[in-house]
């Protein structure tokens, strides 16, 4: 994490939607790496920015997906283990990902 806290859970992370998040991180990374070659070729700055609105998109539903496969999966087996922990990480999570 960026303020160097360790975050430890005890689950694992396999969830049904894995594959799907990381084609679509792929598919974002790829869209941002054609903005790039945009900005150096000197496209027009409107261009630009509605590709970097599409990317921002993508990778806000991206993040819809995975907090609601965190919800179903997580969060779940945190309640239902009384990890409260969890619920707390989460709350943080959803805060950083909102601004």
């Amino acid at each position: 994490m960026e303020d160097g806290t360790v975050v430890t859970h005890t689950h694992t992370h396999s969830h049904e939607h894995t594959k799907a998040v990381l084609n679509r991180l792929s598919r974002a990374i790829g869209h941002l790496e054609s903005i790039k070659k945009m900005v150096e070729n000197g496209r027009d700055c409107s261009e630009v920015l509605i590709q970097l609105s599409a990317v921002k998109a993508a990778i806000n539903n991206t993040g819809k997906v995975i907090l609601q496969d965190h919800i179903q999966h997580c969060l779940v087996d945190a309640i239902e283990s009384g990890d409260r922990k969890e619920i707390e990480e989460l709350n943080k999570a959803i805060d950083r990902f909102i601004k």
